[in-house]
């Protein structure tokens, strides 16, 4: 149970994501049951391709944490992390990755490639998908109002 109530708080700011719009992804540092970090995309407000809400989440929990391992640490993200975030997964050794949306344009867990779970890695986390219908729903409807906006000025 308390892997969802994470991943909701994930959806939160997902949410926020949105209203900036951003694509809709939230994501959550944990460690001991305590949020460390949370944040959400923000590739267009700040431009910078790197700006995924996973990355910017590591980033803040090991500038709290004063380290850039993050072995006792669940990262939750609503949408399944992408090629990059994955490796920054790997570099921070995160413990857990709980996520709920798969992406198959870009997933890098198990849609498109499967980096996390590569015996190659010095590092494998453990990963959980969790089915969270809101979190999919937000995206479907975000990217249904940017394409009626591009044919509206087409």
């Amino acid at each position: 149970m308390e892997d969802q109530e994470f991943l909701k708080k994930a959806l939160e700011e997902a949410k926020k994501a949105y209203k900036f719009g951003e694509v809709p992804i939230g994501a959550l540092i944990v460690r001991n049951g305590q949020i460390i970090s949370k944040a959400f995309n923000r590739k267009e407000f700040l431009q910078d391709p790197t700006a995924h809400a996973e990355i910017i989440a590591i980033r803040e929990a090991s500038r709290k944490l004063n380290s850039w391992r993050l072995t006792d640490c669940t990262l939750y993200s609503t949408v399944e992390p992408c090629v990059m975030c994955c490796g920054a997964i790997i570099q921070s050794r995160i413990k857990r990755v709980v996520y709920s949306v798969p992406d198959p344009k870009f997933g890098g867990v198990e849609s498109l490639f499967r980096i996390l779970s590569d015996k190659r890695n010095n590092h494998r986390p453990e990963v959980e998908r969790i089915e969270l219908l809101e979190a999919e729903e937000l995206l479907k409807s975000f990217f249904k109002e940017l394409r009626e906006r591009c044919r509206s000025l087409a």
